[in-house]
């Protein structure tokens, strides 16, 4: 067993590697471009929503606060009528990247720490280095790419953009095995 204070270096070497790889993927590659579409009349619906004073937070349309309710007429004639949606409203004002740029360096963290404790517990210190980074790789994987599928199921986001936001946790699954296995104890 390797102890987590003894990988410390390849939890922060991964989540540095992450962050730069990652935000070179969405500067240069512009595959995720695609991702989301511009409503039809935008300026119409926004101004609907204005109207609305729709405050921060999840929202889903028609909206049921039951099954039974779900299962009345009334709202089965809903649901046909459309539209039927789910939508995230953010704060006004500039998206403040800042912030997240923060919670996704912290998050590439935390995946190094788990990574580091299943990979510690696994593989034996002096292991051969294709041993350690297939461990570390799909346990980053896991991490990082693991329930990208559940948005689609349940959100019903397109599968291309999940498929693209699973391709992107492959490669940084790529990128912390190699930190994890070029630098591993023994």
């Amino acid at each position: 067993m390797v102890s987590l204070t003894a990988l410390w270096f390849p939890i922060v070497l991964s989540a540095v590697l992450v962050f730069v790889v990652s935000s070179l993927m969405h500067m240069l590659l512009k595959y995720h471009a695609g991702d989301f579409a511009r409503l039809p009349d935008e300026e119409k619906a926004l101004e609907g929503m204005r109207g609305a004073t729709i405050t921060p937070g999840d929202y889903t349309f028609p909206y049921s606060s039951s099954m039974k309710e779900m299962g009345s007429p009334e709202m089965k004639a809903k649901f046909e009528r459309g539209p039927v949606g789910m939508m995230t409203v953010l704060p006004n004002g500039p998206i403040a990247m800042g912030a997240s740029l923060v919670q996704w360096f912290v998050y590439c963290l935390a995946v190094g720490v788990l990574v580091a404790y299943i990979t510690g517990l696994t593989v034996a210190p002096g292991a051969e280095y294709m041993h350690t980074f297939r461990v570390a790789s799909v346990a980053a994987f896991l991490a990082y790419a693991g329930a990208q599928p559940m948005a689609s199921i349940w959100m019903k986001r397109r599968w291309s953009t999940t498929w693209k936001h699973v391709l992107d946790g492959f490669i940084y699954s790529l990128v912390t095995a190699g930190a994890f296995a070029g630098f591993y104890p023994g």
